[in-house]
């Protein structure tokens, strides 16, 4: 048997799911259920069936599809896959700019650790961020 006939019978045995994101090697991607963006991936790891998901990314996508999926197991083959830009704001600033501002809104962008979105007030993505900070009701966005 060769490595891809294995991975297609244990994703059958395990009831798995493989989603990989764009960027990682094309041998991965050819055993891959689906193939996207982070966004795309996490709209799909909703919608799957299996009880498992393999996510083939980085840390932020597999913490979004736990969040989404907080009864099925989401495995990350590398746990040292990671994304500076998930780490780019400072749940210490956050809540800085809380106790200086009565009525702040703090925004996220999907490409954030969870750590991140637990003290945001609302997460958004590229394209629908417009809409949702312009929407918000209270005066001081950061």
């Amino acid at each position: 048997m060769s490595i891809v006939s294995d991975i297609e019978k244990l994703k059958k045995e395990k009831n798995a799911v493989i989603l990989a994101h764009y960027y990682v090697d094309e041998d991965v991607q050819d055993v891959a259920d689906y193939i996207g963006d982070s966004f795309y991936l996490s709209k799909v790891a909703t919608k799957v069936s299996q009880d498992r998901i393999i996510f083939a990314g980085v840390e932020f996508m597999g913490e979004s599809a736990k969040i989404l999926n907080p009864k099925k197991r989401v495995f990350m083959p590398d746990m040292n896959a990671d994304c500076p830009m998930a780490h780019m704001a400072e749940v210490a600033k956050i809540e800085q700019v809380r106790s200086e501002w009565d009525d702040v809104a703090v925004v996220c962008y999907v490409n954030s650790t969870s750590e991140l979105k637990a003290h945001s007030d609302v997460c958004v993505t590229s394209s629908n961020a417009i809409k949702v900070v312009s929407n918000l009701k209270e005066k001081n966005i950061y």
